[in-house]
């Protein structure tokens, strides 16, 4: 199974969990969501095993990327076009010699 793309997961999210243009909802669960991904770090929370995800580390990864990419739905950003831009200049910046070039 090829792994999705950002593409794939801003369109999937947007069909399932979309408001309409209204940002604030998945920006405070962003923040929640970070707060626990904080917490299961420093508490050191158990990694995933198999299918159980519940309580660890990746679990709060993926709620993360999750209200992320909601909220780039919300405010109609275009992840995939903004991550290679993002990512030119900060290469630009601290790492002239790495190229962001997704095959």
């Amino acid at each position: 199974m090829p792994s999705p793309t950002i593409k794939y997961l801003q369109e999937y999210l947007r069909s399932k969990d979309y408001r309409g243009g209204e940002p604030d909802p998945y920006f405070y669960k962003l923040v929640e969501e970070v707060g626990e991904l904080s917490r299961a770090i420093f508490l050191g929370a158990p990694h995933a095993e198999g299918d159980n995800i519940k309580g660890t580390v990746e679990e709060e990864l993926w709620d993360v990327m999750y209200y992320t990419i909601c909220l780039a739905n919300e405010l109609g950003v275009d992840l995939e076009k903004w991550i290679k831009v993002k990512e030119d200049y900060n290469n630009r910046r601290y790492n002239p010699e790495a190229r962001y070039d997704p095959k």
